[in-house]
């Protein structure tokens, strides 16, 4: 081999990578020996490199591939050896199945406590249609708690009026949960009465108090403005009480059957139907021509108030109750223009 390709052999070569206690080919370029040996030793060197970069990148790639080695599970009997399941596996398939496993598992549990009741039984969670409902039975007890305060003060008051005493407390107060009284000074509250209030005041109190026969106008002339042909007979029965104005007596008693209806006598509106401590059950029905027929004594009611009534209807059972009832019967009375008359003159019990 002559100098000319060694030489060539060598600037093929990288000089920098040769080891550093080889002096360098420019100071030595006449010693062809000396060039063949180095050019030996690095040729050596590559190929060491070459073949260990070879060797690792065939155990990579034969790692890689031990993922898809197949694998056979079987599982045999214990005494007679024979196969009962075999599964053929390999490393990745068990992951995917691990994964996907793991992952269903996740979304199982999550759906579980997201909209199934099973999510009560993990503690610190609560049914949240639990919460709502004692939530709205709090404000419906609240609510009927008021509302009885109400009533009880209603009725409180209505006793007081009735005994002729001033009522004591409001009603709409209670139920507001607040007392005027304290908001609003008696000294700063100015009262006018008007000529249209005075009269109108004179007239109801008249008429809901005057208990005897106006002066200027006679019994017969009453009768005669009455039409007695239209009266329907409430009870038919015993009168046992017959009207006395003297006695206090403003009607008649009727004793019949026991639970026998009683019938309203003429067309009208309910204005009163309600239980009294000494009438027992009462109720009174407004008719045309300014009169009132009012029942009392009653078992039951049958009509409320504001009810429109016909002749003849049924609007009660005959009862004893009341303080002042002595027995099963009816206290029938009516009024005309505020003022009692005898039923008797114009019903044929």
């Amino acid at each position: 081999m002559n100098i000319n390709s060694i030489t060539a052999k060598l600037l093929s070569c990288s000089w920098q990578k040769l080891p550093t206690h080889y002096p360098r080919c420019k100071d030595n370029q006449n010693d062809v020996g000396t060039i063949e040996k180095w050019i030996g030793d690095y040729t050596y060197l590559c190929h060491r490199s070459l073949s260990h970069l070879s060797m690792v990148k065939k155990k990579k790639e034969k790692r890689f591939h031990k993922l898809w080695d197949k694998y056979r599970l079987v599982i045999f009997h214990d005494e007679t050896f024979e196969e009962k399941v075999s599964f053929r596996l390999s490393r990745m398939s068990v992951f995917v199945s691990l994964v996907s496993l793991s992952v269903a598992l996740i979304v199982a549990t999550i759906y579980i406590i997201a909209f199934t009741p099973l999510r009560e039984y993990i503690p610190g969670y609560t049914d949240v249609g639990l919460t709502r409902q004692v939530y709205q039975l709090e404000m419906t007890t609240d609510s009927l708690e008021r509302v009885f305060k109400q009533k009880e003060v209603f009725l409180a008051n209505l006793k007081r009026i009735i005994d002729g005493y001033d009522e004591v407390q409001d009603s709409i107060e209670v139920f507001h949960g607040q007392n005027t009284s304290k908001l609003f000074s008696p000294d700063t509250i100015s009262l006018y009465k008007s000529e249209e209030d005075s009269m109108l005041r004179l007239e109801f109190e008249s008429a809901r108090f005057n208990l005897y026969y106006d002066q200027g106008q006679s019994r017969p002339v009453l009768r005669r403005n009455m039409d007695v042909t239209r009266f329907f007979v409430p009870l038919s029965g015993t009168v046992t009480s017959s009207f006395n104005i003297l006695s206090g007596h403003f009607g008649i008693d009727i004793v019949a059957k026991s639970d026998e209806a009683i019938k309203a006598t003429l067309d009208g509106t309910v204005i009163f139907a309600d239980w009294t401590l000494d009438k027992g059950y009462v109720i009174g029905i407004q008719h045309s021509d300014n009169i009132l027929s009012v029942y009392k004594h009653n078992a039951a009611l049958l009509k409320k108030e504001g009810d429109l009534v016909k002749a003849g209807e049924p609007i009660a059972f005959i009862g004893g109750t009341g303080e002042l009832s002595t027995g099963p019967h009816l206290h029938f009375e009516l009024w005309r223009d505020g003022a009692p008359v005898n039923p008797e003159e114009f019903i044929s019990f």
